[in-house]
């Protein structure tokens, strides 16, 4: 049996094919295990991002066991409410044992997809991407939220047209391209100067970059917005 909940104030509702069985020992305590396991999801899933969907699942019938005055749910340790995981119902009272139930938990959130194939080496702009509800729990880590933090960085593979959008689908843009005219800033104690030079390959803010001066000495420096190198002295 499936039950599902949204983040719009909707309660978990009781996964009654599991639980009957463990708590069939009067009408009662049926309720009160399925309050118990709605009262765990409901605190457990309010912590998940967007809109939040549970299925629990049945108890394999070969499993046999006593009659239970108090089943109590847990989080088994090592697992995880994300995806396809397993939720944990011991006996407290009149029995001893402990099974496992299977439980997928499903999250979805607004994130932006590409709106049309989206080119290697290229920057993102507002029309290559829209907003939609994605399952969060079916993507690999790392779906954006924010497209405008990476507004600034180009694309490091081939995106197709309504893949969601991943933080390693970017990366920052090179402050030095390759055969870049650079200015060389030369920094020591009381003392600066500049000259002019070409970049041997590119470089991020703050790496290191080898540049060929016009004297045709090649030096290192560190990488800086406005095609400037830093020799520091």
């Amino acid at each position: 049996m499936k039950c599902r909940t949204m983040k719009t104030g909707r309660q978990v509702a009781a996964a009654m094919g599991a639980l009957a069985i463990l708590a069939a020992h009067n009408g009662a305590l049926a309720v009160e295990a399925e309050q118990s396991v709605r009262l765990l999801l409901e605190s457990e899933t309010s912590k998940l991002p967007g809109r939040v969907e549970v299925e629990i699942g049945h108890l394999d019938e070969r499993v046999k066991i006593a009659p239970c005055a108090n089943p109590e749910p847990f989080i088994p340790g090592g697992s995880r409410l994300w995806g396809k995981t397993m939720l944990g119902v011991r006996c407290r009272e009149g029995a001893q044992w402990s099974v496992l139930v299977p439980v997928q938990i499903k999250v979805f959130a607004l994130a932006p997809v590409a709106s049309r194939p989206l080119s290697q080496g290229a920057g993102l702009t507002e029309e290559d991407y829209r907003m939609e509800e994605v399952e969060l729990t079916r993507e690999p880590p790392g779906i954006l939220n924010d497209p405008t933090v990476v507004a600034d960085q180009i694309i490091t593979r081939n995106i197709a047209a309504g893949a969601p959008l991943r933080r390693d689908h970017f990366r920052p843009r090179p402050v030095v391209a390759p055969g870049d005219q650079v200015r060389l800033v030369y920094i020591g104690p009381g003392f600066s100067a500049t000259s002019q030079g070409k970049a041997l390959h590119a470089g991020l803010d703050g790496q290191t970059v080898r540049v060929q001066s016009d004297s045709g000495k090649v030096v290192s420096g560190i990488a800086r917005p406005g095609r400037v190198v830093e020799m520091k002295f």
